[in-house]
């Protein structure tokens, strides 16, 4: 039981992030886009990497021979 109240916790701070502008601060409109623009730039730039590192196993995968 302890597990899940140890995950509960750290959800429940998670979704309390103002998106990196400090604790207790409100951002203003323009602060929050800026932030999340740059954002959607690390998820897209890790997107890619992902994309990438699939691409290269399947590559170095031995063929199968088919049935």
């Amino acid at each position: 039981m302890r597990e899940v109240s140890e995950l509960h916790k750290h959800r429940h701070r998670h979704g309390r992030r103002c998106h990196g502008l400090g604790r207790g601060r409100v951002p203003n409109a323009d602060q929050l886009l800026q932030k999340l623009e740059e954002h959607q730039r690390d998820l897209e730039q890790e997107v890619a990497d992902v994309a990438d590192l699939i691409r290269r196993l399947k590559d170095q995968r031995p063929e199968t021979a088919s049935v």
